[in-house]
């Protein structure tokens, strides 16, 4: 007997091809009805008798476009209806909207077949894409996602797109960023003044990758924002971008143009190669081969073995590296510090000093986002930092979406979080809000997610520091839309971070969390950042932490790893580290150093101090820099059995003065750089297995920017194992701030206080 159903998909299912994937299925089994997006996914009307609805349904849950999520489905029954076919119907809106925000994909090989194929209409063209690739939250402006919803309402499709459009056995039946090169998006070349030289896609390739193999540097706009690339052969063009962009040794990222030519310069395994391949394209930082290309190794990444490489995430770069045939450095269109530029007038005002040209495209980008960038320790994946193709959803969230709730997040490598309905969004990476440009796209972002979902949060969550910019602003905004403020320890909330992604706050077994990071306010008013808690009956309490030293000279600290070290040894060793000061700089600090109050048990402030201590960086560039590089001396150790510099431990806390005095002591009798960092890695992983024991907890919880290290990560993966005890990292989200707005958001849900 034939009835009519209802059968609702909630999940990534908009902007990935959905509905035409439902049109081809509905018609393979001939029933007859409509699909379109509302404000809760996909709805679809079927006729059928009962068994064939429910095999339909079976049939879409296996079947399903591989770049969906399927989150939850519905099959219900409606008051019998008479369908003359099968349609896809326009977008019905009648509530607020509860789906995931598509992400970014990256150009799928069907698309660069096309623009490889000199009989097809969309050869060359550089802004191809179909229902299974391209910019999708990059060009969102409102929900549901249909064309007159994003930035390309404004390019109507001509008569060929619109063919494909409405046909059904096409890849691009309604695919909402369709457009080729006489409707759609259009590309210019100019010179650094803004003198244009070329308007054709043809023209543009074949002079940019003339201009790239000269040694220029050539400011790039892709669907995400613009990128400065440069040959990563050129020594002198790599220089010359470093000293114009102010980043004197950050390691610049590689773009390839293809995995075989990545699989010929780097150890590649199955899970950074799957990285690589996947939608999200993030860029992979990977081991190069001992007879790897011609590179400028030193230039690329200074001091550092590691290197970042991605393939081509849209048509235009995909078009680029086919004319190029070698890697180039493919780099955040910025300068240190400030956000990555996305329009045209922005870039030429602040690029034109940086880029010797300029390629533009008409196509408006309304969320800018980095690449994102991950690491594999094994096969434990790192985040370190999740922007485009990874962000903004956080799917299969264990929070409940009750109330509407607003987490601002962190200072650094800032974030916010977002429970507006039954899905939990986390923002991308944004940056240090100290930036005025950074904390003013952090703003309008916040201000367009709340347009977007057309709703004011109830709750506003920020970190206990009152001075944090994301503090600040987030009493502001809890005043204006009349909110609840709650403020959030920092440490507690990286510590609830990692429990939410593992879905832990249910369980009766007790769990050691071991936060190690830079900087975050304690609840002892010290600076905490290497900190054991233990959750137990829905509680989190501090455990212990290492031992407290002097923070002296503000945020001079995080910047120059010799105070750091100058704090952490003990009183009767500093003379062994005057040489790094200049006389009267030793007379302030000292001075410091006895009227001091503030202090610290930061194990990222160790790490600066340790690879001080090993003449590695006394100053550094950026942040992270110091930990990176001792991270890289301990990874080419290759002797036998490590140090362990706190053997016999018997306190809960960490005695920081006696471990680097021990350091101090293995440097002094000769042992090698890579040994002594080496061994002291090891003896962080073995002091935090340790505490587990001694606390009778068989589960570790880390989470902390210093959990970025894979070196730390592996030999703490490797003896745990040994040991029985199970380990829990962040794997969705970085370990570092960008965490800190989802633990917040997990903490005030789950955690008593």
């Amino acid at each position: 007997m034939e009835k009519t159903f209802q059968i609702i998909i909630s999940g990534q299912v908009q902007g990935v091809g959905f509905r035409p994937f439902v049109y081809g299925l509905a018609h393979q089994y001939r029933l007859k009805g409509m699909v379109c997006n509302n404000e809760n996914g996909v709805l679809i009307h079927i006729s059928a008798s009962e068994e064939r609805a429910t095999e339909f349904l079976h049939a879409l849950l296996q079947k399903a476009p591989a770049i969906s999520v399927i989150q939850s489905h519905s099959l219900s029954e409606l008051p019998l209806r008479s369908y003359s076919d099968f349609r896809i119907l326009p977008s019905e809106s009648k509530h607020q909207i509860d789906i995931p925000l598509t992400p970014d994909f990256v150009i799928c090989e069907s698309c660069k077949s096309e623009i490889r194929n000199t009989a097809h209409r969309r050869f060359g063209y550089a802004f191809t894409t179909c229902t299974h690739c391209g910019p999708r939250y990059a060009i969102t402006t409102k929900f549901p996602f249909e064309r007159a919803n994003t930035t390309m309402s404004k390019f109507h499709m001509c008569t060929p797109c619109e063919t494909e459009y409405t046909d059904p056995n096409d890849r691009r039946f309604h695919s909402q960023t369709n457009s080729c090169t006489e409707c759609g998006i259009q590309l210019r070349l100019t010179t650094a003044d803004g003198i244009p030289i070329a308007t054709d896609t043809p023209g543009i390739i074949k002079k940019v990758s003339g201009l790239i193999l000269s040694g220029k540097i050539v400011a790039l706009k892709n669907t995400n924002g613009y990128l400065l690339c440069c040959d990563a052969n050129n020594k002198t063009a790599i220089g010359r971008l470093r000293e114009k962009k102010q980043r004197p040794t950050k390691p610049f990222a590689l773009l390839y143009p293809s995995l075989e030519k990545i699989k010929k310069d780097f150890e590649l395994g199955t899970a950074e190669e799957k990285a690589l391949t996947s939608s999200a394209g993030p860029i992979v930082i990977l081991n190069p081969k001992k007879n790897i290309s011609d590179l400028a190794l030193g230039a690329i990444a200074p001091g550092l073995d590691q290197l970042g490489a991605m393939l081509a995430s849209s048509a235009l770069l995909t078009l680029l590296m086919d004319a190029l045939k070698i890697p180039i450095i493919a780099t955040s269109g910025n300068i240190h510090g400030s956000p990555i530029i996305c329009e045209a007038e922005d870039a030429i005002q602040k690029l034109s000093g940086v880029a010797d040209y300029f390629v533009h495209h008409n196509l408006n980008i309304s969320f800018p986002q980095d690449d994102s960038v991950v690491r594999f320790a094994g096969e434990q994946r790192i985040t370190l930092r999740r922007s485009r193709g990874l962000a903004p959803n956080y799917l299969n969230s264990p929070l409940s979406g009750n109330q509407k709730v607003l987490a601002m997040g962190a200072h650094l490598k800032s974030s916010f979080g977002f429970v507006p309905n039954t899905h939990t969004y986390v923002s991308p990476y944004f940056g240090n809000l100290d930036n005025y440009e950074v904390s003013q796209r952090y703003q309008e972002s916040i201000t367009k997610f709340t347009s977007l979902f057309e709703t004011r949060p109830e709750i506003v969550l920020i970190d206990a520091h009152p001075q944090y910019q994301s503090s600040i602003m987030g009493r502001e905004l809890a005043d204006k839309w009349k909110a609840e403020l709650y403020p959030i320890q920092h440490h507690k909330a990286h510590f609830a971070s990692v429990l939410g992604e593992h879905r832990l706050f249910e369980t009766e077994e007790k769990i050691l969390g071991t936060v190690w990071d830079g900087t975050g306010l304690g609840d002892d008013g010290a600076i905490w950042g290497g900190e054991f808690f233990v959750f137990e009956n829905g509680r989190i309490e501090r455990l212990a932490h290492f031992e407290y030293v002097d923070w002296i000279a503000a945020d001079k600290m995080a910047k120059e790893p010799r105070l750091s070290l100058l704090c952490m040894l003990p009183e009767s060793e500093r003379e062994v580290v005057r040489h790094k000061f200049s006389q009267t700089e030793w007379k302030v600090y000292n001075t410091m150093l006895k009227k001091n109050t503030l202090k610290t048990s930061s194990v990222g402030r160790l790490f600066d101090a340790v690879a001080s201590l090993l003449d590695i960086c006394d100053n550094t560039s950026y942040e992270g820099e110091a930990a990176m590089l001792l991270e890289n001396e301990a990874r080419n150790y290759t002797g036998g059995d490590p140090i362990d510099f706190l053997e016999g431990r018997a306190s809960q806390n960490i005695p920081t003065r006696i471990l680097t005095a021990n350091i101090l002591k293995a440097k002094t009798a000769g042992l090698a750089k890579s040994q002594i960092a080496h061994g002291f890695i090891h003896t962080l992983a073995l002091s935090i297995l340790k505490t587990a024991r001694q606390n009778h907890c068989g589960t570790i919880a880390c989470s902390g920017g210093v959990f970025q290290n894979s070196v730390l990560v592996e030999k703490l993966s490797q003896l745990a194992q040994k040991q029985g005890i199970k380990l829990k990292f962040n794997r969705i989200l970085s370990s570092n701030d960008e965490n800190i707005s989802f633990g917040q958001l997990c903490y005030h849900q789950y955690i008593k206080n």
